[in-house]
């Protein structure tokens, strides 16, 4: 979602409304369950049960949509989506969803675009601007060597590393993520967050404080609606 914030900006959001977040992971891991309930043979199942670790979501609550993935429990059936357009300012917008009733979706997702005067587009007019990376954030702690982190990430085919007051940011080719992820484990290193994103090959600076606040406020809406897992821009103004 453009440049990322701090993170206890980060923290603070995910806190504040945890019980939201939950549902999305539980869908991601139900919908990776498909494929197999086991995460050391079903690659998509492990991130999405990582992701869900992460901001320690329960065992119980894993365990649960993993077994509707796989049959074992009755519940929705989810499907993947993803909408592309343009937020106020020009921003290239791209929103990844999982949803069960693709309609519904569709409808809010186009209503949010237009509410905050944005333009929901088709697919493919604005993905063009973006890369899909491996994003490994680990917050800086006292103690930590930046060299040493560097050295672990690099030999297990890092592509860059970005240095943020509180914490680093580490970059793979969509290949590598594992190899990184767990070579940084092994080492000790905790996330704050890893995961395959969407980041901006292009970026786009709006100037306007009318545009940036239109933005944020429909970046803020889209995300509070419970299909939508991700959203993510080429603004490269921190928003929020």
């Amino acid at each position: 979602m453009g440049r990322h914030g701090t993170i206890a900006g980060r923290k603070a959001a995910q806190d504040s409304k945890r019980a939201a977040v939950f549902t999305k992971y539980a869908r991601a891991i139900t919908v990776a369950a498909k494929a197999g309930g086991d995460p050391d043979y079903n690659i998509s199942l492990k991130h999405a049960i990582d992701k869900a670790k992460s901001i320690n979501m329960p065992n119980d609550n894993i365990t649960r949509a993993i077994k509707r993935g796989t049959g074992e429990l009755a519940g929705e059936t989810y499907e993947p989506g993803s909408f592309e357009g343009y937020g106020a300012g020009g921003v290239a917008v791209i929103v990844d969803v999982l949803t069960d009733n693709k309609n519904r979706t569709t409808s809010a997702i186009k209503h949010i675009f237009d509410r905050f005067g944005g333009n929901l587009g088709v697919p493919g007019c604005v993905s063009y601007m973006f890369e899909r990376k491996g994003i490994i954030l680990i917050e800086k702690t006292e103690g930590m060597n930046e060299d040493d982190l560097m050295e672990v990430a690099l030999e297990a085919g890092m592509e860059d590393m970005i240095a943020y007051d509180d914490s680093f940011e580490i970059r793979t080719a969509t290949d590598d993520f594992d190899s990184v992820s767990d070579a940084l484990k092994a080492a000790g290193y905790e996330f704050a967050e890893a995961d395959i994103e969407y980041v901006p090959s292009i970026e786009n600076s709006p100037e306007s404080p009318s545009d940036i606040k239109s933005l944020t406020k429909m970046i803020d809406a889209l995300e509070e609606n419970d299909d939508v897992q991700n959203v993510y821009t080429n603004c490269a103004v921190e928003l929020g």
